[in-house]
């Protein structure tokens, strides 16, 4: 059954990511994170309990990464095509992978090595498809915004292994979204006081879009069908990890479609190519 959900959390999850971008057409990334978190910590609100402080402190820990990472991944989306970020993206299992070892005493098999291999191989190839953008990866802002996101939901995840031993999956989603909610809106307050010395540094005006409710819809959904996956007896973080990234699969397919984006059949390769590494993985970890 965790399999399944988390199958499922990959479909909803390439959707949000799909619907982030074309909600960037009418708001800065300061509106719809906030907005789209608040909805979502509404939506959690009546599974809510109370909790003990340590887990508290734990989940606003958690709240910290996926703040950078959420942030970071919006700048991203802004500044490389949709085609790119999502690819790219498909190598955060492989870090967790590899942290996974580091930290928590796995080991991989030589096929899973290979599969490591694959992916990062994909990777390099990226580099070249998107340097005929004019993307280049040395000193692009995008790209560094881009590894920070990787980086940091890959810590996330990590931790989410740790405190899932412990707490519920609910508690879990909806308190960190109320913290994420909270940094959010301490950014945005800042944001809003600089607006006064200097407008052009401020925020933008919020131009509503119901975009935002679609984006709140589909990563509530994601993520709690991700943490009962989790969850459950059995699973398995590597594999989780491994199939919600094939989200980049629906990313791709209707950010090309939508948003006529470039260079889309060398990209499809090396997805090809990346997805493949990625099933390597997958095949020698069940």
């Amino acid at each position: 059954m965790w399999i399944w959900m988390a199958l499922f959390s990959a479909v909803l999850l390439g959707v949000y990511d799909v619907a982030k971008k074309q909600a960037l057409k009418k708001n800065d990334i300061w509106w719809i994170l906030l907005l789209s978190t608040g909805l979502s910590s509404v939506f959690l609100a009546p599974f809510l309990t109370a909790g003990v402080p340590m887990h508290h402190l734990k989940l606003l820990f958690k709240a910290v990464l996926v703040t950078a990472s959420w942030i970071s991944g919006m700048i991203a989306l802004q500044l490389l095509p949709i085609t790119t970020v999502s690819t790219f993206k498909t190598s955060r299992p492989v870090f967790v992978v590899i942290f996974s070892i580091i930290l928590f005493g796995e080991r991989l098999s030589l096929l899973q090595w290979a599969g490591v291999a694959v992916v990062f191989v994909a990777i390099w190839l990226l580099a070249l498809s998107s340097g005929k953008e004019g993307i280049s990866f040395r000193g692009n802002k995008g790209v560094a915004a881009m590894i920070i996101a990787v980086f940091t939901g890959v810590a996330s995840a990590l931790w989410d292994k740790v405190i899932l031993k412990e707490m519920h999956p609910f508690f879990v989603q909806g308190w960190t979204n109320i913290y994420i909610t909270a940094i959010l809106g301490a950014i945005m307050a800042v944001k809003a006081l600089a607006s006064r010395r200097n407008p052009s540094a401020g925020l933008q005006p919020l131009r509503w879009d119901w975009t935002i409710v679609l984006i709140a819809v589909f990563i509530t959904g994601a993520d709690m069908l991700y943490f009962f996956s989790l969850h459950a007896d059995g699973a398995l973080l590597s594999v989780i990890s491994l199939i919600r990234r094939s989200s980049v699969i629906v990313t791709f397919a209707l950010g090309a479609a939508l948003f006529k984006e470039k260079n889309v059949a060398a990209k499809s390769a090396v997805l090809a190519l990346m997805l493949a590494g990625v099933v390597l993985l997958m095949a020698s970890s069940l």
